[in-house]
């Protein structure tokens, strides 16, 4: 089992940045695929960006890309999402997430992973 805790969400300007932090229980963190994925009300949730078991490929959303970096340090069991120029679009619920085995044409979709951690809420607005 796999426990997710995020934190880092809050209110932003546009332009604004944040960055987000999830840290994981258990001792075989460094084995797993992890992300982001985010939710906006009324909408589906939407894969946002990954990284592979030990800090191997990432993997970006097209709307977030250039703007949003992922990265992990396994020693501290957590992943991280550096969110800079942020949009009113990026408003959503991020959740963190983990899978094990994992192929690359399912890793942007949230079936394919295992353990979900409670979300935080981002918001940008004026």
């Amino acid at each position: 089992q796999v426990q997710l805790v995020e934190s880092g969400g809050g209110s932003v300007q546009p332009g604004g940045s944040l960055r987000l932090s999830c840290v994981a229980s258990g001792r075989t963190f460094a084995t797993y695929t992890v992300g982001w994925f985010r939710q906006a009300p009324g909408k589906e949730r939407e894969f946002v960006a990954t990284i592979r078991a030990n800090g191997g490929s990432t993997h970006y959303a097209d709307s977030v890309k250039g703007r949003f970096a992922i990265s992990r340090e396994n020693a501290k069991n957590t992943v991280y999402l550096q969110m800079n120029s942020l949009k009113p679009d990026d408003s959503a619920v991020y959740y963190c997430t983990a899978g094990n085995r994992i192929i690359l044409s399912a890793i942007r979709s949230a079936g394919a992973y295992d353990y979900w951690g409670q979300g935080t809420q981002v918001t940008v607005s004026s």
